[in-house]
């Protein structure tokens, strides 16, 4: 990583690629993360920044095949910065310095948080900013005012059945998709799906499959049908 994250960022801005944020909160269904990275790995263009959580880097560092450590994620195509709440202040701050988590908002063309917990969900319709990824999320430009072009945020919700049925749960996802969702929205929603879920529980809460999350960023990228490999 480099020694200033926020002025990687900010020059990364012209390096003609486009720019993704894959974000983790604290979910056992982080361990999907290999998946979609390497699911858009076809796609020399795409320049992934990841942002992970204090949970979410729990379940990544190396404990079995599908949860490789981050140093290993770190060589993936198209990873080219791994985040955690300790790389916003890596430096101390002085005017005019720039701040990891704007400018990560200034040079992202899409936001992808897949999973989307129980707990970030609720951080995020509440304006709580207690990590890089929610002081992201609340610095969105929500209608292109401040950088002239509006820009979505996917989530991919995943909880275990019994905090998704929660009534509190259902508030927060019900002001997610009528406050932050819609035509004229910033936020979409790839909703939940019902299985047997990791922790023995089976029920609605487990994430959408990593295909359907990869070929969602594809969509909002529009990276389907330029990359798409087809050579004949």
């Amino acid at each position: 990583m480099a020694n200033n994250p926020a002025q990687d960022v900010a020059q990364a801005r012209s390096d003609g690629k486009v720019h993704l944020l894959l974000a983790a909160s604290g979910s056992v269904a982080t361990i999907k993360i290999p998946n979609i990275i390497r699911g858009l790995s076809r796609h020399p263009n795409l320049s992934i920044r990841l942002v992970l959580t204090s949970s979410a880097a729990h379940f990544l560092q190396g404990q079995a095949d599908e949860q490789p450590s981050l140093a290993d994620i770190r060589s993936y195509p198209n990873v080219d910065a791994i985040y955690t709440d300790e790389s916003e202040w890596v430096q101390p701050w002085t005017r005019g310095a720039p701040i990891l988590h704007i400018e990560l908002r200034k040079s992202l063309t899409l936001v992808l948080i897949a999973p989307l917990s129980a707990n970030t969900l609720a951080k995020m319709v509440h304006g709580i900013t207690d990590s890089l990824l929610s002081s992201t999320i609340l610095a969105w430009d929500t209608d292109g005012f401040v950088d002239g072009k509006k820009k979505k945020i996917l989530v991919a919700t995943a909880m275990n059945t019994a905090m998704f049925r929660n009534p509190i749960t259902q508030r927060n996802l019900k002001l997610l998709n009528e406050l932050m969702g819609g035509a004229d929205g910033w936020v979409e929603e790839l909703q939940t799906i019902s299985k047997g879920l990791a922790c023995g529980d089976v029920g609605q809460g487990a994430m959408a499959t990593w295909e359907t999350i990869v070929a969602a960023i594809e969509d909002k990228l529009g990276l389907a049908a330029k990359d798409s490999g087809d050579d004949e």
